[in-house]
């Protein structure tokens, strides 16, 4: 079918106070609205780098209601320009609307609610058609294969912001207790638009060693990542207790795409919050994620087997949403900062073998001064900042002026500095 697209519209680039050691960052969407990118671990620069992939928001001051719609944008880095290229019923604040590059800069994929599911849709930039797929697609492997996912209508049962929107936004659909063995993580092939079930919420929880604190849980999936080289997929499923007990989002595994030799990485205590925001290390071998270590949060790393566990750096204070350099030596993360009455974010710029840490940015941002207030943790606007293709820039999120932006800048003086 045709995918619906609007004309080109050139904007400026502003400079913008970065409030931190690197200077003006480049503010790279319109002010008309606010924008996000997908998440921190999915880039948005196309293979070519030359595009932008962002979500725009059909607001940002209310929880998102079914069939509202946002809109799936490409923005020319070179010529200033933006265009709608796909309107969607399925968005999230948090991941925007799934916005993945395939493996060239025809294909960019995202998601919509066709026939009440929501599924994976391919757009063909160069034609101007969407392809619409029978499974989710919350990850599009590399080599454009396949797409996996879990159920988007599913994602927030365990947390807001980064399913898509429900009849009742504060009570989403949820599954049965237990581990299901015929719900978890779909793979849809790209070529022949086969939906299979790739593994199981009842074969993951059969790799647990411990049984759960307390009986009657309900296993969930969350993120999904292909690494670069599509050798390896990541996969964290989270767990809620019942009787308002809480619940765990500490299980990572990893497994071949294929669906086999799932294997589980440590974490400790097992079941419980003691870190998050695991991802790819760029080499594809290693995983990346914040683990308490002895009461504080630090930056670890363990091969994708759950193997050679390192602590990189035993001096810095871990959190945010890390991403490491290709170098293995640099690192950017966010943290919010409050003063008062308002929400700053910030970019830290870390040197893993120095131990020393600089803030590259701070900039006002959509905070959640009120932690136990569900609307503010949704709105919330983390920096999820994420390096370009070639490790030389990064993309980040803010709100210096009350709309949603995204800031790119070169890293490349701080990086040559050590």
């Amino acid at each position: 079918m045709e995918a619906p697209q609007s004309k080109k519209r050139s904007f400026d680039f502003a400079e913008t106070e970065g409030g931190g050691v690197v200077g003006p960052a480049l503010c790279v969407t319109p002010d008309d609205a606010s924008y996000v990118h997908t998440y921190y671990d999915a880039c948005p620069w196309s293979p070519s780098e030359r595009y932008l992939a962002v979500t725009r928001l059909p607001y940002d001051d209310r929880y998102p209601m079914l069939g509202d719609t946002a809109k799936v944008c490409v923005i020319d880095m070179r010529e200033r320009t933006i265009q709608t290229v796909y309107k969607t019923r399925s968005w999230g604040y948090q991941t925007g609307a799934n916005v993945n590059w395939g493996g060239t800069d025809r294909y960019l994929y995202t998601n919509d609610i066709v026939n009440g599911a929501a599924v994976c849709v391919r757009l063909d930039l160069e034609r101007g058609q969407a392809r619409v797929y029978s499974g989710p697609g919350y990850n599009i492997a590399p080599d454009d294969s396949c797409a996996i996912g879990f159920p988007l209508e599913l994602m927030d049962a365990t947390q807001l912001g980064y399913g898509v929107p429900s009849r009742d936004p504060l009570h989403p659909p949820k599954l049965s207790p237990g581990a299901s063995d015929s719900q978890g993580l779909w793979r849809t092939d790209l070529a022949s638009n086969k939906k299979t079930l790739l593994v199981s919420l009842a074969k993951l929880a059969a790799h647990m060693p411990d049984p759960a604190p307390w009986s009657g849980g309900t296993w969930y999936l969350w993120h999904s990542k292909f690494n670069n080289q599509a050798t390896r997929i990541l996969q964290i499923s989270r767990t809620i207790f019942p009787n308002g007990q809480g619940g765990a989002n500490t299980m990572v595994f990893t497994f071949n795409p294929d669906g086999s030799d799932i294997r589980l990485l440590p974490s400790k205590p097992q079941w419980g919050t003691d870190g998050g925001h695991p991802n790819w290390h760029p080499d594809g071998r290693h995983i990346i994620r914040n683990l308490s270590i002895d009461g504080k949060t630090r930056f670890c790393q363990w091969r994708s087997d759950g193997t050679e566990f390192q602590l990189l750096s035993g001096k810095l204070v871990g959190g945010g949403h890390p991403r490491i350099h290709t170098n293995r030596r640099h690192l950017v993360t966010d943290t919010f900062q409050d003063s008062g009455q308002q929400t700053y974010v910030a970019i830290r710029f870390i040197d893993l073998q120095t131990e020393r840490e600089q803030q590259a940015f701070r900039m006002k941002t959509v905070g959640r001064r009120t932690l136990n207030d569900n609307l503010s943790m949704v709105r919330r606007l983390d920096g999820h900042p994420n390096w370009d293709r070639n490790f030389n820039r990064i993309i980040f999120q803010a709100a210096p002026q009350g709309k949603r932006q995204l800031f790119v800048a070169n890293m490349g003086g701080l990086i040559s500095a050590y």
